[in-house]
């Protein structure tokens, strides 16, 4: 989106930011929910980052948002500063590991699942216009 699309918008979004006990393992489970790829080294970089650092995720067809997977030691007591909304299959999320928090009902039209760590995100029936939706998530 262009400067003069926006308007005046004071920012701009830029990327997703997820933290994880585990980040190498939740990098590899949301790459598989939503047919994105790790993101190898950056401009200047000559050898593979460590895996102790954060993780960056991107949709390989340029659509979506990049998501960092960011380790931490501990949970800390706020639960889900960022949630993640999909368009998606919850039967197979929930086959890959996810978990049913709250099963859409009445006029609420989606589920609330957990991933792996934990993180809740939202998940809406694909739209009926044929939008495209990543692989994973259709």
């Amino acid at each position: 989106m262009s400067a003069e699309q926006r308007g005046d918008a004071p920012a701009t979004f830029r990327d997703l930011t997820l933290e994880a006990l585990d980040h190498q393992r939740l990098a590899d489970w949301w790459c598989e929910a939503l047919g994105y790829r790790r993101r190898g080294t950056w401009a200047g970089e000559t050898k593979p980052r460590p895996a102790e650092w954060p993780v960056a995720i991107h949709d390989p067809a340029g659509e979506g948002p990049t998501i960092w997977i960011t380790p931490v030691e501990e949970r800390g007591t706020s639960r889900n500063p960022v949630r993640l909304d999909v368009w998606g299959d919850s039967e197979r999320l929930l086959a890959m590991g996810a978990t049913m928090v709250s099963a859409r009902s009445g006029a609420r039209d989606w589920d609330v699942l957990a991933d792996p760590e934990g993180n809740e995100f939202l998940v809406f029936p694909p739209p009926e216009e044929g939008l495209p939706v990543h692989p994973g998530v259709r």
